[in-house]
């Protein structure tokens, strides 16, 4: 795996689409306090675009919700440790993994994947963006709408705005879902969360129908 990362990492240049997988982990989708029905039901689609870009030669990014037990994100989120280092929470959902080692990872420690760093070196996720200097699309799918996926996906555009780079943004709709919880009013925090990155220029897009 660590060869396989440094030649990702160096030669980013040759991808022109890549397709971010939001933490699609177990913690989210299958077990621990913060798993929902909701997140795991989206797993088939996601998995089908990503065989698509697979066969298309696209750039596999997966971020991974990594915490450590003295988290400050946790007092945020009702004082719910999940998604511990080390766990099967942290890890990808059985359906992915076959496609990890074809990729990238990111492990994130807060809700914006913008900040995540490679498990294997350090480098982080602005690092390969500076890499992918011919990237032209990039499409986003996972979890959670309101939080993970909005606040990663805002921060990107507003990093190629600022060195003036004309990436398109798609969120496939049909693979990004929330949780759902006795505080989480989803369709108001799901409805806020896409005014604001259609706002931005991001574009919904929904192929396979479904959610």
């Amino acid at each position: 795996m660590e060869k396989k990362e440094k030649t990702f990492i160096n030669h980013l240049s040759v991808y022109e689409e890549a397709l971010i997988i939001v933490d699609m982990v177990n913690g989210f989708a299958r077990e621990g306090v913060l798993a929902s029905p909701l997140v795991e039901k989206i797993i088939p689609n996601v998995v089908s675009y990503v065989e698509e870009a697979k066969k298309e030669g696209q750039l596999l990014v997966f971020i991974k919700d990594t915490h450590d037990k003295d988290s400050v994100e946790f007092k945020r989120f009702g004082d719910n440790p999940h998604c511990l280092r080390g766990t099967r929470e942290a890890e990808l959902v059985d359906e992915l993994q076959e496609f990890e080692e074809e990729g990238i990872s990111f492990e994130k420690n807060s809700t914006s994947f913008m900040f995540s760093k490679n498990p294997n070196f350090q480098y982080g996720f602005i690092e390969m963006l500076d890499r992918l200097e011919n990237l032209k699309k990039v499409k986003v799918c996972g979890c959670c709408t309101d939080i993970c996926v909005v606040n990663g996906t805002l921060p990107m555009m507003n990093y190629f705005d600022q060195n003036n780079r004309g990436v398109e943004v798609e969120l496939l709709e049909d693979a990004i879902s929330t949780y759902d919880a006795t505080w989480h009013e989803k369709n108001q925090y799901t409805d806020a969360a896409y005014l604001l990155l259609e706002q931005q220029g991001a574009k919904k897009v929904k192929k396979l129908g479904g959610e």
